[in-house]
Protein backbone atom coordinates (compact mmCIF):
# COMPACT_ATOMS: atom_id res chain seq x y z
CA UNK A 1 0.00 0.00 0.00
CA UNK A 2 1.39 3.46 -0.91
CA UNK A 3 0.44 6.55 1.12
CA UNK A 4 1.13 10.42 0.13
CA UNK A 5 2.04 13.49 2.71
CA UNK A 6 0.32 16.96 2.16
CA UNK A 7 2.45 19.63 4.41
CA UNK A 8 0.58 22.95 4.42
CA UNK A 9 3.45 25.89 5.85
CA UNK A 10 1.67 28.45 7.61
CA UNK A 11 3.05 31.53 9.26
CA UNK A 12 2.26 29.99 12.48
CA UNK A 13 1.51 26.17 12.18
CA UNK A 14 2.06 23.25 10.02
CA UNK A 15 -0.60 21.26 8.91
CA UNK A 16 0.41 17.62 7.73
CA UNK A 17 -1.86 14.94 6.02
CA UNK A 18 -1.18 11.28 5.34
CA UNK A 19 -3.64 10.23 2.25
CA UNK A 20 -4.24 6.81 1.14
CA UNK A 21 -4.39 5.53 -2.26
CA UNK A 22 -8.21 6.31 -2.60
CA UNK A 23 -7.33 9.76 -1.95
CA UNK A 24 -8.59 10.07 1.23
CA UNK A 25 -6.99 11.64 4.61
CA UNK A 26 -6.69 9.51 6.87
CA UNK A 27 -4.82 11.47 9.92
CA UNK A 28 -3.90 15.52 10.46
CA UNK A 29 -1.18 16.11 12.39
CA UNK A 30 -0.23 19.83 13.18
CA UNK A 31 2.98 21.23 14.36
CA UNK A 32 4.27 24.82 15.51
CA UNK A 33 6.23 26.52 12.85
CA UNK A 34 9.80 27.57 13.94
CA UNK A 35 10.56 31.19 12.57
CA UNK A 36 13.90 31.21 14.28
CA UNK A 37 16.89 31.57 12.33
CA UNK A 38 15.09 32.51 9.21
CA UNK A 39 13.11 29.01 9.03
CA UNK A 40 16.27 27.25 8.92
CA UNK A 41 14.70 24.15 11.41
CA UNK A 42 11.40 24.27 9.81
CA UNK A 43 12.30 21.62 6.81
CA UNK A 44 14.14 19.35 9.32
CA UNK A 45 11.35 19.22 12.26
CA UNK A 46 8.71 18.37 9.24
CA UNK A 47 11.03 15.55 8.48
CA UNK A 48 10.71 14.22 11.86
CA UNK A 49 7.37 14.30 12.35
CA UNK A 50 6.61 12.56 9.17
CA UNK A 51 9.01 10.13 10.38
CA UNK A 52 7.34 9.84 13.42
CA UNK A 53 4.08 8.87 11.72
CA UNK A 54 5.75 6.73 9.53
CA UNK A 55 6.50 4.57 12.97
CA UNK A 56 3.43 4.51 14.15
CA UNK A 57 1.46 3.61 11.34
CA UNK A 58 4.24 0.98 10.87
CA UNK A 59 5.11 2.58 7.13
CA UNK A 60 8.41 2.06 5.42
CA UNK A 61 9.76 4.57 3.11
CA UNK A 62 8.82 2.09 0.14
CA UNK A 63 5.42 2.83 1.30
CA UNK A 64 5.76 6.72 0.67
CA UNK A 65 4.73 7.80 -2.19
CA UNK A 66 5.62 11.79 -2.18
CA UNK A 67 5.67 14.30 -0.18
CA UNK A 68 3.57 17.60 -1.66
CA UNK A 69 4.12 21.09 0.00
CA UNK A 70 2.30 24.38 0.20
CA UNK A 71 4.30 27.59 0.98
CA UNK A 72 3.42 31.00 1.76
CA UNK A 73 4.89 32.70 -0.86
CA UNK A 74 6.20 31.94 -4.91
CA UNK A 75 7.31 29.05 -6.18
CA UNK A 76 8.57 27.90 -9.71
CA UNK A 77 9.38 24.67 -10.59
CA UNK A 78 9.91 23.69 -6.41
CA UNK A 79 12.74 26.89 -6.14
CA UNK A 80 10.80 29.10 -3.20
CA UNK A 81 11.51 32.30 -4.46
CA UNK A 82 10.45 33.91 -0.89
CA UNK A 83 8.30 33.56 2.11
CA UNK A 84 8.57 36.37 4.23
CA UNK A 85 6.36 35.51 7.32
CA UNK A 86 8.66 32.15 7.58
CA UNK A 87 12.33 33.71 6.55
CA UNK A 88 12.63 31.22 3.31
CA UNK A 89 14.38 32.63 0.66
CA UNK A 90 15.93 31.24 -2.53
CA UNK A 91 15.63 27.77 -1.30
CA UNK A 92 15.42 24.14 -3.20
CA UNK A 93 13.29 22.53 -1.12
CA UNK A 94 13.06 19.25 -2.97
CA UNK A 95 17.01 18.71 -2.44
CA UNK A 96 16.96 20.10 1.54
CA UNK A 97 14.04 18.73 2.21
CA UNK A 98 15.26 15.13 1.07
CA UNK A 99 18.41 15.80 3.14
CA UNK A 100 15.94 15.86 6.16
CA UNK A 101 14.44 12.87 5.55
CA UNK A 102 17.34 10.80 4.71
CA UNK A 103 15.16 8.98 2.02
CA UNK A 104 14.77 9.36 -1.82
CA UNK A 105 10.36 10.41 -2.74
CA UNK A 106 8.69 12.49 -4.73
CA UNK A 107 8.75 16.08 -3.69
CA UNK A 108 6.88 18.66 -4.95
CA UNK A 109 6.05 22.19 -3.88
CA UNK A 110 3.88 25.18 -4.80
CA UNK A 111 2.54 28.62 -3.48
CA UNK A 112 -0.05 27.81 -0.34
CA UNK A 113 -2.79 29.10 -1.92
CA UNK A 114 -2.15 27.91 -5.18
CA UNK A 115 -2.10 24.12 -3.33
CA UNK A 116 -5.59 25.08 -1.99
CA UNK A 117 -7.20 26.15 -5.13
CA UNK A 118 -6.32 22.45 -7.03
CA UNK A 119 -7.63 20.67 -3.58
CA UNK A 120 -10.85 22.83 -4.16
CA UNK A 121 -10.60 22.46 -7.70
CA UNK A 122 -10.50 18.68 -7.82
CA UNK A 123 -12.94 18.34 -4.73
CA UNK A 124 -15.51 20.21 -7.05
CA UNK A 125 -15.05 17.80 -10.08
CA UNK A 126 -17.08 20.27 -12.36
CA UNK A 127 -14.72 22.60 -13.85
CA UNK A 128 -11.50 23.21 -16.11
CA UNK A 129 -11.43 26.70 -15.33
CA UNK A 130 -11.58 27.86 -11.63
CA UNK A 131 -10.00 31.17 -10.12
CA UNK A 132 -9.68 30.82 -6.05
CA UNK A 133 -9.57 33.67 -3.93
CA UNK A 134 -8.64 33.22 -0.41
CA UNK A 135 -9.67 35.32 2.58
CA UNK A 136 -8.16 35.91 6.13
CA UNK A 137 -5.31 37.40 7.60
CA UNK A 138 -3.67 38.59 4.01
CA UNK A 139 -5.77 38.02 1.00
CA UNK A 140 -4.33 35.60 -1.40
CA UNK A 141 -5.37 32.88 -4.45
CA UNK A 142 -4.51 30.62 -6.89
CA UNK A 143 -5.50 29.52 -10.46
CA UNK A 144 -6.08 26.18 -12.46
CA UNK A 145 -6.57 26.80 -15.85
CA UNK A 146 -7.25 23.74 -18.07
CA UNK A 147 -7.32 21.23 -15.24
CA UNK A 148 -3.48 22.38 -14.37
CA UNK A 149 -2.02 25.03 -11.63
CA UNK A 150 -0.80 28.20 -13.03
CA UNK A 151 2.15 29.50 -11.12
CA UNK A 152 3.57 31.97 -13.83
CA UNK A 153 7.00 32.74 -14.70
CA UNK A 154 7.94 34.51 -11.25
CA UNK A 155 5.38 32.13 -9.00
CA UNK A 156 3.47 35.60 -8.59
CA UNK A 157 0.14 34.01 -10.52
CA UNK A 158 -2.83 34.53 -8.53
CA UNK A 159 -1.68 37.02 -6.48
CA UNK A 160 -5.31 38.58 -5.92
CA UNK A 161 -4.79 40.08 -2.93
CA UNK A 162 -2.57 42.91 -4.73
CA UNK A 163 -5.31 43.20 -7.19
CA UNK A 164 -5.67 47.21 -6.92
CA UNK A 165 -8.99 47.98 -6.06
CA UNK A 166 -9.43 51.80 -4.66
CA UNK A 167 -7.74 54.99 -6.07
CA UNK A 168 -9.49 57.28 -4.25
CA UNK A 169 -8.36 56.99 -1.03
CA UNK A 170 -5.87 54.58 -0.95
CA UNK A 171 -4.43 52.62 1.89
CA UNK A 172 -0.43 51.02 1.70
CA UNK A 173 -0.31 47.67 1.51
CA UNK A 174 1.87 45.33 3.26
CA UNK A 175 3.34 44.92 -0.38
CA UNK A 176 4.43 48.35 -1.04
CA UNK A 177 1.30 49.32 -3.18
CA UNK A 178 -1.69 51.30 -2.75
CA UNK A 179 -5.32 50.34 -2.75
CA UNK A 180 -4.76 46.26 -3.09
CA UNK A 181 -7.85 44.30 -2.49
CA UNK A 182 -5.70 42.95 0.53
CA UNK A 183 -6.37 46.68 2.16
CA UNK A 184 -10.02 46.13 2.53
CA UNK A 185 -10.63 42.85 1.95
CA UNK A 186 -8.96 41.13 4.88
CA UNK A 187 -9.52 40.90 8.64
CA UNK A 188 -7.37 43.80 8.98
CA UNK A 189 -8.26 45.36 5.90
CA UNK A 190 -12.25 44.80 7.10
CA UNK A 191 -12.07 46.48 10.59
CA UNK A 192 -10.65 49.50 8.78
CA UNK A 193 -13.52 49.96 6.16
CA UNK A 194 -15.99 49.89 9.04
CA UNK A 195 -14.07 51.71 11.26
CA UNK A 196 -14.06 54.20 8.24
CA UNK A 197 -18.21 54.18 8.00
CA UNK A 198 -18.89 54.35 11.86
CA UNK A 199 -16.90 57.45 12.05
CA UNK A 200 -19.12 58.79 9.19
CA UNK A 201 -22.54 57.18 10.25
CA UNK A 202 -25.77 59.22 11.59
CA UNK A 203 -27.60 55.94 11.55
CA UNK A 204 -28.89 52.95 14.41
CA UNK A 205 -26.75 50.62 14.80
CA UNK A 206 -25.56 47.62 17.41
CA UNK A 207 -21.76 47.99 16.34
CA UNK A 208 -19.41 50.08 18.05
CA UNK A 209 -15.53 51.25 17.57
CA UNK A 210 -15.17 48.40 20.33
CA UNK A 211 -16.46 45.46 18.98
CA UNK A 212 -14.91 45.47 15.25
CA UNK A 213 -14.41 41.93 13.75
CA UNK A 214 -15.64 40.46 10.76
CA UNK A 215 -18.07 37.67 13.08
CA UNK A 216 -19.69 40.60 14.59
CA UNK A 217 -20.28 42.75 11.43
CA UNK A 218 -21.71 39.34 8.90
CA UNK A 219 -23.56 38.76 12.09
CA UNK A 220 -25.19 41.94 12.58
CA UNK A 221 -25.58 42.33 8.58
CA UNK A 222 -27.52 38.89 8.86
CA UNK A 223 -30.05 40.56 11.23
CA UNK A 224 -30.90 43.56 9.50
CA UNK A 225 -28.52 45.97 10.85
CA UNK A 226 -28.15 48.43 8.09
CA UNK A 227 -24.95 49.62 8.92
CA UNK A 228 -23.26 46.63 9.46
CA UNK A 229 -24.74 45.80 6.25
CA UNK A 230 -23.69 48.59 4.64
CA UNK A 231 -20.25 47.53 5.57
CA UNK A 232 -20.22 44.25 3.92
CA UNK A 233 -22.01 45.35 0.92
CA UNK A 234 -19.20 47.48 0.33
CA UNK A 235 -16.59 44.79 1.03
CA UNK A 236 -18.70 42.76 -1.86
CA UNK A 237 -18.26 45.63 -3.80
CA UNK A 238 -14.44 45.48 -3.65
CA UNK A 239 -13.69 42.01 -4.14
CA UNK A 240 -16.39 42.25 -7.03
CA UNK A 241 -14.00 44.85 -8.40
CA UNK A 242 -11.16 42.45 -8.40
CA UNK A 243 -13.35 39.67 -9.75
CA UNK A 244 -13.86 41.24 -13.14
CA UNK A 245 -10.90 42.02 -13.63
CA UNK A 246 -9.29 38.29 -12.57
CA UNK A 247 -12.36 36.83 -15.54
CA UNK A 248 -11.40 39.64 -18.03
CA UNK A 249 -7.60 38.24 -17.25
CA UNK A 250 -8.37 34.27 -17.28
CA UNK A 251 -11.54 33.81 -17.62
CA UNK A 252 -12.20 31.42 -15.77
CA UNK A 253 -16.05 29.13 -14.96
CA UNK A 254 -16.34 29.81 -10.91
CA UNK A 255 -14.39 31.43 -8.26
CA UNK A 256 -14.33 30.27 -5.23
CA UNK A 257 -14.32 32.14 -2.01
CA UNK A 258 -12.26 30.23 1.16
CA UNK A 259 -10.42 31.75 3.85
CA UNK A 260 -11.62 32.43 7.34
CA UNK A 261 -13.68 35.26 6.15
CA UNK A 262 -16.00 33.00 3.99
CA UNK A 263 -17.18 31.26 7.19
CA UNK A 264 -19.88 34.31 6.90
CA UNK A 265 -21.51 31.88 4.35
CA UNK A 266 -23.87 32.90 1.19
CA UNK A 267 -24.37 36.37 1.94
CA UNK A 268 -20.85 37.12 1.22
CA UNK A 269 -21.19 35.33 -2.06
CA UNK A 270 -24.62 37.05 -2.78
CA UNK A 271 -23.31 40.97 -1.92
CA UNK A 272 -20.21 39.84 -4.61
CA UNK A 273 -22.83 38.67 -7.40
CA UNK A 274 -24.86 42.24 -6.65
CA UNK A 275 -22.15 44.50 -7.54
CA UNK A 276 -20.30 42.17 -9.90
CA UNK A 277 -22.61 42.81 -12.78
CA UNK A 278 -21.95 46.50 -12.28
CA UNK A 279 -17.78 46.09 -13.39
CA UNK A 280 -17.92 43.06 -16.15
CA UNK A 281 -17.48 42.71 -19.21
CA UNK A 282 -20.90 41.65 -21.03
CA UNK A 283 -18.10 38.22 -22.35
CA UNK A 284 -17.56 37.36 -18.45
CA UNK A 285 -21.21 37.91 -16.88
CA UNK A 286 -21.86 33.99 -16.78
CA UNK A 287 -18.94 33.78 -14.11
CA UNK A 288 -20.34 31.59 -11.00
CA UNK A 289 -19.02 32.70 -7.57
CA UNK A 290 -19.22 29.34 -4.70
CA UNK A 291 -17.69 29.16 -1.03
CA UNK A 292 -15.03 26.94 -0.31
CA UNK A 293 -15.99 23.04 0.16
CA UNK A 294 -12.65 21.88 2.35
CA UNK A 295 -12.09 24.96 4.79
CA UNK A 296 -8.75 24.37 5.89
CA UNK A 297 -7.58 21.23 4.56
CA UNK A 298 -8.17 22.12 0.68
CA UNK A 299 -4.14 23.21 0.59
CA UNK A 300 -3.65 19.04 1.96
CA UNK A 301 -5.40 18.11 -0.42
CA UNK A 302 -3.71 20.04 -3.27
CA UNK A 303 -0.93 18.85 -2.43
CA UNK A 304 -0.99 15.29 -1.92
CA UNK A 305 -2.85 15.60 -5.50
CA UNK A 306 -0.14 17.18 -7.17
CA UNK A 307 2.33 14.27 -6.14
CA UNK A 308 -0.85 11.81 -7.37
CA UNK A 309 -1.16 13.20 -10.40
CA UNK A 310 2.91 13.21 -10.61
CA UNK A 311 2.21 9.28 -10.76
CA UNK A 312 0.10 8.88 -13.42
CA UNK A 313 2.00 11.53 -15.74
CA UNK A 314 5.16 9.43 -15.13
CA UNK A 315 3.74 5.53 -14.94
Amino acid sequence: MKFVFGVDVGGTTIKIGLFNMDKKLILTDVIKTNKKAKGAFILKEIAQKIKQIMKEKLLIEENILGVGFGVPGPVVNNFVIWCPNIGWKDLYLEKEFIKELGFKTTIIATNDATAAAFGEFVYLKEEKNMAFLTLGTGVGGGLVIDGKIVEGSNGSAGEFGHLQVEYINPIKCSCGLYGCLETVASIRGINGLAENILKNNTLLTRLTLNNLNPREIFYYAKNDDIVALKIVETLGDYIAKAAAKIALSVDPEVIVVGGGISNAGSILTSVIKKSYKKYSYFGTRKLKFRLAKLKNDAGMYGESELIFQNQIKWR
